[in-house]
């Protein structure tokens, strides 16, 4: 009977150590492709600039 009792711990220990989980990390096989597409455009400032001392430099009474 302790036997018995002694064979199914032992199965019991060798089928829950089958179940350990598993972390991996792993680098990617590919390498990794980032496409950015920036386009930084300060023109629209030096028009509005330009503009506004054109108007200022017409009407010089509006302050």
């Amino acid at each position: 009977m302790a036997l018995n009792r002694g064979l199914g711990a032992l199965l019991c220990v060798l089928a829950l150590g089958g179940c350990t989980p598993r972390i991996a990390l792993e680098a990617p096989k590919e390498p990794i492709t980032i496409n950015l597409n920036v386009k930084i455009d300060h023109e629209i400032r030096l028009k509005v600039e330009k503009d506004l001392d054109a108007l200022f430099g017409a009407d010089s009474d509006l302050f």
